[in-house]
């Protein structure tokens, strides 16, 4: 997917992937959700939001409604919240290590 947001071009396309979440529902089901964290060449944060239409994803379709996909630019402590809270450890220790300290 590929946004323009505020001037600038987000790319799932050339963005590298960091970190992927999904609610572990089929992508063709109404409440599947996906969250993914990717990095642009330029060191620009954002999430691709995917979701069915009974998800906060949902938009109208018809007489009914959709799913949707969209991007949302985000900082760095931000990408860092995401990480902990979907399952990211890992990928903190890779692309965060100063962030990590012994407890």
């Amino acid at each position: 997917m590929r946004q323009v947001i505020e001037g600038k071009l987000y790319d799932t396309e050339t963005a590298t992937l960091i970190h992927n979440w999904t609610n572990g529902r089929y992508a063709g089901d109404f409440k599947f959700r996906e969250k993914s964290l990717f990095c642009t060449k330029k060191g620009a944060y954002f999430i691709h939001h995917v979701g069915g239409a009974m998800t906060d994803m949902a938009v109208p379709a018809g007489n009914g409604m959709g799913g949707s996909q969209s991007i949302e630019p985000i900082d760095e402590t931000t990408a860092i919240r995401f990480l902990e809270s979907h399952g990211g450890s890992e990928k903190i220790i890779e692309y965060f290590p100063e962030y990590v300290e012994e407890a």
